[in-house]
């Protein structure tokens, strides 16, 4: 039997889950991968793998907040401020490219969950979830808690950019 505190870890950790999946696991590989430019320049366009979802929550009773960034920059987050409100932009130049390349890092596929087979260890925390090509890499924001640092990084790229929140 799953001690109570731990179910309800199961419980965010589950929904945040689904919710990254539904929302954004379609746009994720496909035929994008080896598109070229519209533009006719025989640069590659950007490709599934440089979209990204973060989906964060407060506690077990926070709201879920949820951030779909695509690849040419454009995001869309919903309840970011935890304020129900929708919010959209664009991220600059610079901090597509800065993104593009963190999702490109190869030491991005070792901080997945699976790789560093991830359990939840704190109750109340900001728990925050990336969705990316090479897989989902959560973490939270509580002492001692391990901090991948390619993850980490575009954690904090994203989160300077919305309305999303890196810490509690």
């Amino acid at each position: 039997m799953v001690p109570p505190q731990w179910s309800r870890v199961l419980m965010v950790c589950a929904g945040a889950v689904l919710t990254v999946t539904l929302t954004a696991c379609s746009g994720f590989g496909g035929d994008e991968a080896s598109t070229k430019d519209p533009r006719g320049t025989g640069a590659s366009a950007p490709s599934g793998a440089d979209r990204v979802s973060l989906v964060q929550k407060l506690g077990q009773d926070g709201p879920l907040r949820s951030l779909n960034v695509e690849p040419d920059g454009r995001w869309t987050c919903d309840d970011c401020a935890g304020d129900g409100v929708t919010s959209t932009g664009t991220l600059d130049p610079e901090q597509v490219t800065r993104l593009h390349g963190l999702l490109a890092d190869p030491r991005l596929a070792q901080e997945t969950d699976q790789v560093r087979q991830y359990r939840a260890t704190c109750i109340d925390a900001l728990t925050s979830s990336l969705l990316t090509s090479v897989g989902l890499i959560t973490t939270q924001d509580c002492p001692g808690e391990e901090r991948p640092p390619v993850a980490y990084e575009i954690l904090l790229l994203l989160t300077q950019a919305t309305p999303a929140e890196p810490t509690a």
